[in-house]
């Protein structure tokens, strides 16, 4: 079946991932979509076309990422590399105070390594066709909230991950995006929330002691939030323009709420804080 080229997607089981992999099959992309399990790729593969083909892709496993970036390079036998889509992420949340090193460090290993390593393995592809990286950041890396302070950091290196890129593959006409979406409807939000239930659970001496109100109405909120959470369609309309436009954006903005945080970056730091302490506390 013929194609408009190869695209690589990282984390393309569930959410963002999936509706995006799943969105360029039908645009006529050939799809190597990076999962980590068997079984992910079977249901991948079940609402897609023969384009789509379901890579054993884990972001943190170095071995993972050269395996798949040779199987891609075979299987597309010469056809182009036309994108590269960093997506594959996760969250870490609670109190800085608190956060052990080592989730710190898993948050930055999948979150930003992992993307980094990703783009490193398949850039001879996407210079050899002049293909286009997209990388899946957050307004989280324009707008820290109480909790989100692992997350956010990722995102936040994201940014510069992101310019660094567009600026030094500029002399190849490679194209990068960011993706800045706010609230996505997507698994992320019940697993963030079974994360802080485990936190909760099993937490530190102190952690409750100090944050117990500040928990309360973060989890209030969020769970507020996802009421009116943005499908992930929004996303992948989003990454067809990064991919397919002329002159595609720098940075796309989606997503509940997405302007207002934005707007909200731009106000003075004390100002931002207490606007956000009016919704989170603490008072």
């Amino acid at each position: 079946m013929s194609s408009k080229g190869g695209v690589v997607i990282t984390g393309a089981s569930t959410g963002i991932g999936s509706a995006c992999a799943l969105a360029l099959d039908r645009q006529g992309f050939r799809v190597f979509a990076g999962v980590r399990n068997e079984a992910a790729g079977d249901a991948l593969r079940e609402r897609a076309s023969d384009r789509l083909e379901p890579v054993m892709l884990d972001v943190v496993d170095e071995a993972s990422i050269t395996a798949a970036a040779e199987h891609v390079t075979g299987r597309l036998d010469g056809e182009p590399l036309r994108g590269l889509i960093n997506n594959a992420g996760i969250t870490v949340n609670g109190a800085m105070e608190f956060i052990s090193l080592s989730e710190l460090r898993r948050q930055f290993e999948v979150n930003v390594f992992g993307q980094v390593a990703v783009t490193q393995a398949f850039l001879p592809l996407l210079r050899e066709a002049k293909g286009r990286i997209v990388i899946t950041g957050s307004v989280c890396g324009f707008f820290t909230t109480p909790l989100l302070g692992p997350y956010s950091m990722s995102k936040h290196a994201l940014e510069s991950f992101a310019d660094a890129l567009r600026l030094e593959l500029r002399p190849w006409g490679i194209h990068v995006s960011l993706l800045q979406p706010a609230a996505i409807a997507t698994p992320i939000w019940q697993k963030g929330q079974d994360e802080s239930a485990s936190m909760i659970k099993h937490s530190k001496p102190g952690l409750l002691e100090y944050y117990a109100p500040l928990l309360e109405a973060v989890q209030k909120l969020t769970r507020n939030i996802e009421k009116t959470a943005a499908p992930p369609e929004v996303v992948a309309k989003a990454v067809l323009h990064a991919l397919a436009a002329r002159r595609p954006k720098a940075r796309y903005l989606m997503g509940t709420n997405a302007y207002p945080q934005k707007l909200g970056s731009w106000l003075p730091t004390r100002l931002r804080d207490r606007l956000i302490a009016r919704f989170v506390g603490p008072r």
